[in-house]
């Protein structure tokens, strides 16, 4: 069978079918990194991975990243450092067996708090509640290309303090002291928009609204722009909600998305296990 793709939304994502991941060969490969190089999210239904082959084809993207500072610390399933769990079940002394438990994760790009950001996230669905959780990405070249003139003339060539206060679930990071003062928080400066390395094409780069801070401005300036800029890229035309399936694989580019998780009933499981491509350069801003 063929390598097809079909979209998944008008503005971001593509199904790949027709790719068994544990038997892919190098011209489906090279069929599956053009899909996401070209449409920022990508899904692959059905497939049947262990730790191993979630490695295995991980990889061939690049150098892994290890997974985040959680609340929790980095909790990985035993031998496998390079994945991280994500789930709200607890292991039979009660201590939960992965991180961001069962509520919102708000809008976030991974890891961008730091100065080399992972260029690509996927998560594997291994247990799955009857609803919720759903994920949704936001396309934001896309949103970049429909950035009104008067945000743009505003933002102009100006940069976004990215937070590592706290992660998606609004959990405090192991280790880190407290604070809503984007001044205080820790962090990376990195352009609001930024060019794509692969496509060459323009993107919003936000992060994640908490503790976030425009240079140049005072806070209220900044909070007025970013309130905009945040209204604007998360209007529906921009968004892919994707209901998982067990067996889905999703993999998202950070540089051109962003996604967030909606809860779910905290009695049913979850578990999901994520791997991270590393930065292979440092954001750099687009030059129109």
């Amino acid at each position: 069978m063929a390598v097809t793709v079909r979209p998944l939304s008008a503005a971001v994502g593509v199904e790949v079918l027709g790719v068994d991941l544990k038997r892919m060969s190098e011209a489906e490969f090279r069929a599956v990194e053009r899909a996401w190089y070209e449409h920022s999210v990508i899904l692959l239904r059905n497939q049947q991975l262990d730790d191993n082959h979630l490695l295995a084809f991980s990889r061939r993207f690049g150098e892994l990243d290890p997974p985040p500072n959680q609340e929790r610390g980095r909790i990985s399933p035993p031998g496998y450092p390079d994945i991280y769990v994500v789930s709200n079940v607890l292991d039979r002394n009660g201590d939960p067996i992965g991180a961001l438990g069962n509520g919102e994760a708000v809008w976030h790009t991974d890891m961008s708090y730091l100065e080399m950001p992972p260029d690509a996230s996927m998560l594997y669905a291994l247990e799955i509640p009857p609803s919720g959780g759903n994920t949704w990405f936001c396309g934001m070249q896309a949103a970049a290309a429909a950035l009104p003139d008067d945000l743009r003339r505003r933002l102009g060539t100006r940069r976004v303090k990215h937070d590592g206060t706290y992660n998606s679930g609004g959990y405090l990071r192991k280790g880190v002291t407290p604070t809503d003062d984007p001044m205080k928080a820790p962090g990376a400066w990195h352009p609001a928009i930024l060019k794509h390395p692969a496509n060459g094409r323009p993107t919003l780069y936000l992060g994640r609204r908490r503790n976030s801070y425009i240079e140049g401005l005072s806070r209220a300036e900044s909070d007025a722009l970013l309130e905009a800029l945040w209204a604007h890229c998360t209007q529906p035309q921009f968004l892919y909600e994707h209901v998982w399936r067990l067996g889905d694989l999703v993999m998202w580019d950070n540089r051109s998305t962003m996604h967030r998780r909606d809860p779910f009933d905290g009695a049913a499981r979850r578990i999901m296990h994520r791997t991270q491509i590393k930065g292979s350069g440092k954001p750099i801003a687009y030059a129109a």
